[in-house]
């Protein structure tokens, strides 16, 4: 099974969804090694993007010209928003992604992300603003609503297909709910019922047991997964494989998942820099090294030496196997 948009085909349909400080480049590119059917940048905003002209590491830190990613853009201002999409697409951008679905106050105060689902027209606008401004496919990622008395995706959907949006994401919350309580997998059927482009499933989406019912309750052509894929990279290719005939992922395990934990760790201080790289890669480590020894584990997300790193990541593996 696959999706098409225009020249793109995505295949397998499972997506790793946008998570701010946690999908950058490193991450992206291991979990594409395994298998994804597209990644998705951390959300950039527009007009911030126009105005920095981003470098060469900026570039490439939002997946210009790589085959499998989109770019994802947020912002509340039509001229922004499709200056960065003409941007994006000149720098290589296979694929644009709008974001309407970012629940983070400091991203709605500033009437952007799931905010601009109060106002479907302001957001139409915006939609074919990014449209008419570049040739490559355009998607849209939202949620249900702003909150139980506007549940309007489904209306949003139908007015941005006929904008000539391509796909649309939908997570299964409000804004308003954020991501408490369980995401309402069978609320996301009535914006495929109202749309002919392919609807992505997202929301509480971890293993091929929720994916399998998350796509049966929605009716959705595919999912999108987040949070279920942190310090599991290989998670999404897994999904692939148990529901979509996908190749079974090379699982590591021993040392080669020691390995593959210190080639991340290792791309994430050669992307960021020594600094700034320990303090990001520490929730990957804290992740993969859940169900390690309570001690080992504060050494290592504590430890300032990456060779004392490396040492302890390897020491964890029988406690990692045993657990």
């Amino acid at each position: 099974m696959a999706i098409s948009l225009a020249d793109r085909r995505l295949s397998p349909p499972v997506l790793l969804a946008p998570l701010a400080g946690i999908t950058d480049l490193p991450f992206r590119n291991l979990v594409t090694r395994f298998g994804a059917g597209l990644v998705v940048s951390e959300m950039v905003a527009s007009q911030e993007m126009v105005e920095a002209k981003p470098s060469v590491r900026a570039r490439a830190e939002l997946g210009f010209g790589a085959a499998n990613t989109a770019v994802q853009l947020a912002g509340r201002e039509a001229h922004w928003m499709a200056e960065a999409a003409r941007m994006a697409e000149a720098g290589g951008a296979r694929i644009i992604d709008i974001n309407m679905g970012c629940p983070a106050k400091k991203v709605t105060t500033g009437l952007s992300g799931s905010a601009l689902m109060r106002d479907l027209d302001h957001a139409l606008s915006l939609i074919e603003a990014v449209v008419g401004a570049v040739n490559v496919p355009v998607t849209l990622k939202t949620r249900l609503g702003w909150d139980e008395s506007c549940l309007n995706a489904a209306d949003l959907a139908r007015r941005a297909e006929d904008a000539g949006v391509q796909m649309i994401t939908i997570h299964g919350r409000t804004r308003c709910q954020f991501y408490k309580g369980a995401a309402d997998w069978d609320a996301i059927r009535a914006v495929g019922q109202a749309v002919r482009i392919p609807v992505i499933a997202n929301g509480d989406i971890t293993d091929s047991a929720s994916a399998r019912e998350a796509m049966d309750r929605s009716g959705a052509d595919g999912v999108m997964v987040g949070r279920g894929a942190q310090g599991r990279p290989w998670a999404l290719a897994q999904i692939a494989h148990d529901l979509f005939g996908a190749p079974a992922p090379q699982i590591p395990h021993g040392a080669a998942l020691a390995q593959m934990i210190v080639d991340h760790y290792e791309a994430m201080l050669s992307f960021y820099g020594l600094d700034l790289g320990l303090r990001v890669a520490r929730k990957h480590l804290g992740w993969y090294l859940e169900g390690a020894d309570p001690a080992l584990r504060r050494e290592v997300l504590t430890a300032t030496d990456p060779a004392h790193v490396i040492r302890s990541v390897t020491q964890a593996l029988p406690e990692l196997a045993a657990a």
